[in-house]
C-alpha cells in the first residue's frame, strides 16, 4: 500500500478526502492551470460577497488585477476590508449588475451568499435552510459595461466571474462590450430551478456559445445533503478565437 493510499484511507475514516493537488486530481488547481494557459491577467468578480473568490485566487498564486462586484452593504464592507492591503484588488461602487440601469429589491439570504435579486424557491430553501430569506435591501442596478474602471489597470486578457445566484443572464446581457475584452468566463449554472424566473445551464451554455465560448471545465458546486443530488456547478469557458498558449 502507499503512503497516499494509506493517507486516505486514514482521512476517509473521519470524513475527510485526501488528493494530490494538480490540475486532475483538484478543481482548484485545474481552473488555475487553465487561467495560465489563457494568460489571464485581470478577473471580473461579480457576486464577490465578502471577498472569498477572490481570496481564493490571491491564495493560489493569481497576481493580477481583480475588480469586485458586490451590492449587499454588508458584505460590501466586509469585502472593502479585506481587499485593502492589496493594491491589485479594486471594489467597486456598491451595486448590483444587471441588463438595465435602475434600482430592485435584493433578497438577503440568512447565510448571505445565496442572496439574490429573485426570489428564492423551495427546491434551494430545502436543501439550504440557512439560506432562507432573511430581510430585504434597496440596491442600485447598474449595467457592466457602464461601470468606471479604476486608474491604473493596465490587465489585458480577462476572465469574467459571475456568481449572482440566478441572475446570471441579465449580468451577461449588460456587459457584452465588457465580454469582448474577456478569453474566459466562470459562470455559476443551475441543474434545475433554485430561483424565479432563472436561466439554466442549457440556456446559458448555449449563450455563451453562440457568442464564441467554449465549455472547458465544471466545478462541482452546490450539492443537496439530502438526496446527494448536485444543483449548481460552475462552467469555465474559453474564447474559441483566442487560443492558449505562452505570450508572443
Amino acid at each position: 500500500m502507499s503512503l497516499l493510499h494509506a493517507a486516505r484511507r486514514l482521512a476517509r475514516r473521519f470524513g475527510l478526502e485526501v488528493h494530490r493537488y494538480d490540475p486532475v486530481h483538484s478543481h482548484q488547481a485545474r481552473s488555475m492551470s487553465l487561467m495560465g494557459l489563457h494568460r489571464v491577467d485581470g478577473v471580473f468578480d461579480v457576486g464577490a460577497n465578502d471577498g472569498g473568490y477572490a481570496g481564493e485566487l490571491r491564495a493560489a498564486g493569481f497576481a493580477g488585477a481583480i475588480l469586485s462586484f458586490e451590492p449587499l452593504a454588508a458584505a460590501h464592507a466586509s469585502l472593502a476590508r479585506r481587499a485593502k492591503d492589496d493594491p491589485h484588488w479594486h471594489v467597486m461602487p456598491r451595486c448590483a449588475l444587471g441588463a438595465q440601469p435602475g434600482e430592485a429589491s435584493m433578497h438577503v439570504a440568512g447565510n448571505s451568499v445565496s442572496s439574490s435579486l429573485l426570489p428564492m424557491l423551495d427546491a434551494h430553501r430545502r436543501a439550504a435552510p440557512d439560506s432562507a430569506e432573511v430581510g430585504t435591501e434597496q440596491v442600485d442596478v447598474c449595467r457592466l459595461d457602464d461601470m468606471a474602471w479604476p486608474a491604473g489597470v493596465d490587465a489585458r486578457r480577462w476572465l469574467l466571474k459571475v456568481d449572482t445566484q440566478g441572475h446570471e443572464l441579465p449580468v451577461l446581457q449588460g456587459g457584452t462590450r465588457t465580454l469582448d475584452r474577456c478569453v474566459g468566463v466562470q459562470l455559476e449554472l443551475s441543474l434545475l430551478p433554485l430561483y424565479e424566473g432563472q436561466a439554466l445551464y442549457i440556456e446559458l451554455i448555449a449563450w455563451l456559445e453562440a457568442r464564441g465560448f467554449d465549455l472547458w471545465d465544471v466545478l462541482p458546486g452546490f450539492v443537496d445533503p439530502a438526496q446527494g443530488r448536485m444543483l449548481q456547478m460552475d462552467g469555465l469557458f474559453f474564447r474559441r478565437d483566442a487560443p492558449p498558449g505562452p505570450a508572443a
